[in-house]
């Protein structure tokens, strides 16, 4: 059997005190309405009552429809499937109340005073007006009566509609955040193989620098294991760990390779920006951009506009494609690179790259806006 869904159901939880009070308020001036089809110079004292109780039955059961409908019928027959029921309910309910109404005219004659019924009497016409037919009046109030049962249904669909718009919502965001995590747990074993590679070749040919490496490698795993939690880390910090890893890859560099860094950002700064977002563009610049034996360059400069919160970080090299066969690293870190900022920065990056025509220089513009203006 179906049921409806807990946060799809309106009116039940989460109903405060704003909504209830909008409900009383709502309550209150429909059922003053009829005080505004008195004349009070025609009647006075009791009479002014009993014509307002003879006028009360209508918007009575107009909120009784609307409500049965807004706290039952709607959530437990509409919205479960039961339509057929919901119908039958509501055309009985209708069709009992228009009855009703038939029935009360009646139980309450005010009558006017003597000088209301001498003014009424001179202004009465020659001949006696025709009443419209009684089902014309029976029309009416099944009209009204279905209006106030649309009114339950459009007010319910909106409630429904929204709670389903915030469940998604929250489902996206569960979704991006499990799958940033992942990312993120991707991304470290990705660097940490890159840097033990050129460990690696470094032993080789000079012990002293593979010792000094190894130093510089435990520094950046202490930013990446414990400096690093958060989803957002000042840009400061950032440029710090950025360059540590520079020094650290510049020990294997030969004297043919141009290396020039180009920090523009303030000595403290607390732009956030994401971690580890911009090393796997580095990482591509030294993997691609140097050779064994031509010459060579990296640029790489990384400057911030403090007032627009926006974060440039431009990488310029001379470009040494893999060949087919090379398969020393899988590319991740550029997969990487884009979903992350698809995550993070939705809607506020600007990231263009590639080669130049001859395909010798490659170059990669990222362009990050921090601050969310949505």
């Amino acid at each position: 059997m179906n049921k409806p869904a807990k946060d799809l159901t309106p009116g039940r939880e989460g109903r405060g005190f704003p909504e209830i009070t909008i409900h009383l308020i709502v309550c209150a001036i429909i059922l003053s309405l009829p005080l505004l089809t008195i004349n009070f110079r025609n009647y006075s004292g009791a009479n002014v009552w009993n014509l307002y109780l003879r006028f009360t039955p209508f918007p009575v059961l107009l909120l009784v429809l609307f409500y049965l409908n807004y706290l039952w019928l709607i959530p437990r027959r509409l919205f479960c499937g039961r339509t057929a029921e919901f119908f039958f309910w509501n055309f009985s309910l209708v069709l009992l109340f228009c009855y009703v109404l038939q029935l009360v005219p009646i139980l309450f004659h005010p009558e006017p005073s003597a000088a209301a019924e001498e003014t009424a009497r001179a202004m009465r016409p020659p001949r006696r007006r025709m009443l419209p037919p009684r089902w014309i009046f029976v029309a009416r109030d099944f009209i009204s009566f279905s209006m106030g049962i649309l009114v339950a249904v459009i007010i319910c669909m909106n409630a429904r509609w929204r709670a389903a718009e915030n469940a998604r919502e929250k489902a996206e965001k569960s979704r991006a955040e499990a799958e940033l995590r992942n990312l993120r747990n991707q991304l470290s074993p990705h660097f940490l193989l890159n840097t033990l590679n050129n460990i690696y070749a470094l032993i080789v040919f000079d012990t002293d620098k593979a010792q000094q490496a190894v130093l510089d490698l435990s520094r950046l795993l202490r930013h990446v294991l414990y400096e690093n939690p958060t989803e957002l880390v000042p840009l400061s910090k950032e440029a710090a760990f950025i360059q540590n890893y520079i020094d650290l890859m510049r020990i294997r560099l030969g004297p043919h390779v141009e290396l020039r860094t180009d920090y523009r950002i303030a000595p403290e700064s607390n732009t956030p920006v994401a971690p580890l977002l911009l090393i796997s563009l580095i990482e591509n610049a030294f993997k691609h951009g140097v050779s064994s034996d031509k010459p060579s360059f990296i640029r790489i400069r990384i400057e911030e506009n403090a007032e627009k919160g926006e974060v440039r970080c431009l990488i310029e090299n001379s470009n040494f494609p893999k060949r087919q066969n090379d398969k020393s690293g899988s590319g991740i870190g550029l997969e990487q690179v884009r979903s992350r900022l698809e995550l993070l920065y939705p809607g506020r990056y600007t990231w263009t790259y590639g080669a130049n025509r001859e395909n010798t220089e490659y170059s990669s513009l990222l362009v990050l806006h921090t601050k969310n203006n949505s």
